[in-house]
């Protein structure tokens, strides 16, 4: 599939809001360890958690002002708080401006990470960040 500015705005709009209200879900529910929703595919069916399983409770613990608890639960966390928070300005800004600022970095971005000095050690934090999320039982 060829990403035009277009559909990239629209995949990334869409996966803001779905990701706002999934944020919303867990922010406005109680859940404890025992009764949360089990989304993870990756874990339901082999009860080994996936590089990102947490990352949901790691925003909610950002959103709540508690830093370290988000840092300990998942680091990626934060990326996926900063693109979110992000994200949905800079299409803003995008569109009212008629630029494509956000394309031509995602594009210069997708390049970058297909070099195996940038990919290869990406890869090893994640492959680290879910040896720690088996080892601690997330």
């Amino acid at each position: 599939m060829i990403l035009n500015r277009n559909k990239l705005y629209l995949i990334m709009f869409i996966a803001c809001t779905a990701g706002y209200i999934w944020l919303y879900f867990g922010l406005t529910t109680n859940q404890t360890e025992k009764n949360l929703v089990d989304v993870c595919l990756i874990k339901h069916v082999t009860t080994i958690p996936c590089p990102s399983c947490g990352s949901t409770r790691s925003v909610i613990s950002l959103t709540k002002g508690d830093f370290s608890e988000a840092l300990r639960i998942n680091p990626l966390g934060y990326i996926i708080a900063i693109i979110m928070f992000l994200t949905p300005i800079w299409i803003a800004i995008d569109i009212t401006t008629k630029r494509k600022t956000l394309f031509e970095f995602y594009q210069k971005m997708e390049t970058y990470l297909k070099r195996p000095q940038y990919a290869i050690p990406l890869i090893l934090l994640i492959i680290i960040n879910w040896i720690w999320n088996i080892t601690k039982g997330l």
